[in-house]
């Protein structure tokens, strides 16, 4: 009993290869616009948890200089009350993908986990800027021919982490110039 000849194994091993061309590509291409839809479902969760904040201390938490947001504590810290009896919290800055957002006063939890970009293992980064009254956020998106990739958000040359990014959400401030920039913008008009 023969089961295939050389010309039959030959031809086979030709159908499986041309398959697998094809699927392997799109594979590949469903996998980067499922992260990439992440990416916009983790912006909108972190717009409705920083809008929950900003209604709870009529403030935005503020940013560190490497754009993560300072709202953790150091392990053993806890809020205080300050010299006219407000209680306060000497914040540091939280990990993405890490790290709970929540008032720290209260309790009170926005986020369970701060979200970290579905490839922080291979260093891509989220990036949050804010003053108190605006803020930004950005992420890399993957898939470069989506409708919503800003080319003067590019043009910033701002890193989420070793990509540079290219779409982002704000909040009382343009998306394509910093916030600095906007504030001198108002002062001198």
């Amino acid at each position: 009993m023969k089961i295939f000849s050389k010309p039959e194994i030959k031809s086979l091993i030709i159908i499986f290869l041309v398959l697998f061309a094809v699927a392997v590509p799109n594979i590949i291409v469903s996998l980067q616009k499922s992260r990439d839809q992440i990416r916009r479902d983790d912006m909108g969760a972190l717009e409705g948890a920083l809008s929950q904040y900003l209604a709870d201390f009529e403030t935005l938490p503020p940013s560190s200089p490497d754009g993560r947001i300072m709202n953790c504590l150091k392990s053993g810290d806890a809020p205080y009350k300050n010299a006219k009896g407000l209680w306060t919290f000497d914040p540091i800055p939280c990990e993405w993908g890490k790290d709970p957002f929540k008032n720290l006063i209260t309790g009170r939890v926005y986020m369970t986990n701060l979200p970290g970009d579905p490839d922080y293992e291979k260093g891509a980064k989220y990036l949050y800027f804010s003053d108190g009254d605006r803020y930004q956020i950005f992420a890399a998106m993957t898939v470069k021919n989506q409708a919503e990739i800003d080319p003067k958000i590019i043009a910033r040359n701002l890193p989420c982490g070793n990509k540079i990014c290219n779409i982002g959400r704000s909040y009382n401030v343009p998306i394509d110039i910093s916030i600095e920039e906007y504030n001198k913008q108002l002062i001198s008009n």
